[in-house]
């Protein structure tokens, strides 16, 4: 019974720390195919334009930059996943040990600065930034660069459909400011389950309700990792006020991004690598907690 019981909260576990990944997955093709219909079948264009080339010219531009974007999100995304950056194969050499090391009791080696352990990467991570639940994988030294691409992506790709979406609110509330139309808005399944809507237009009002949503958490995760890369820091740092690590702007971008920082985030497949090896780190400044 208790093996039964324990294979079975395996399973469980294991379940939970995939869905995040598939449920962002059904959410950027959900929200990418109706934006891709909008474009193709219901865009913004006066019935005498839809059939002329400035249409077609239109349409194909929209639908380009869209699956860049797209491809970009997927690419990034996974090859943040498939990119460990735990401390597994890497030699931790005991000769270099010196000021910020520690012992971790977990992994039972000594950890350079900057390493802290995952108790849900069940490893310690070179760099560590913070675990990402969104992707099931801690953001480290090695898949940064594919972190902070991916968020680049989704923002744009998060402002170019909330903006396509314009459209859908500018429908809904034609009728006015009434009950029917906030409650389509802001909770369309109630709308949807009461019988008062068409699935069509749960399904529109759901995907631009979560546009609006998504921009603006995705806005604030993007946003506040540019800060922290200027400023050369990780978020664990930025926790304790410290920069001891700061190597000014430019220094940051190469640290962070690698030798092509300046266009390896247009596509993952530019190569930029990185200066150092996550192990040892260039002190600027106090490696005390500011006070």
């Amino acid at each position: 019974m208790t093996s039964f019981a324990s294979k079975t909260f395996c399973r469980v576990e294991k379940l939970c720390h995939h869905l995040p990944v598939v449920l962002n997955t059904f959410l950027v093709f959900s929200i990418t195919g109706e934006v891709s219909y909008l474009v193709m079948v219901e865009a913004p264009l006066e019935p005498d334009q839809k059939k002329t080339i400035w249409s077609s010219r239109w349409k194909t531009a929209h639908l380009i930059s869209q699956y860049f974007m797209l491809i970009n999100i997927c690419w990034n995304a996974m090859l943040f996943i498939k990119t460990s950056p735990s401390i597994r194969g890497v030699f931790l050499g005991g000769e270099g040990m010196g000021q910020g090391w520690r012992y971790c009791y977990n992994c039972e080696t000594h950890t350079p600065p900057r390493c802290s352990h995952c108790y849900d990467c069940k490893v310690c991570v070179l760099r560590r930034d913070h675990h990402c639940v969104f992707f099931g994988q801690c953001v480290g030294f090695r898949n940064y660069r594919y972190f902070l691409s991916c968020l680049l992506f989704m923002w744009s790709g998060l402002l170019y459909a909330t903006l396509m979406n314009a459209e859908v609110f500018l429908v809904i509330l034609k009728e006015g400011v009434t009950v029917h139309s906030v409650l389509l808005l802001l909770i369309p399944w109630i709308m949807l389950i009461s019988g008062q809507v068409s699935p069509r237009a749960f399904a529109f009002a759901f995907i631009a309700d979560t546009c609006v949503v998504g921009f603006l958490l995705v806005s604030a995760f993007f946003f506040f990792h540019l800060v922290l890369m200027f400023r050369g820091q990780t978020t664990r740092e930025w926790y304790s006020s410290r920069r001891p690590y700061s190597l000014g702007v430019m220094g940051n971008l190469y640290h962070t991004l690698g030798l092509r920082w300046y266009v390896c985030w247009l596509c993952p497949l530019i190569p930029s690598p990185l200066p150092g090896d996550g192990i040892s780190f260039q002190v600027t400044g106090s490696l005390e907690p500011a006070r």
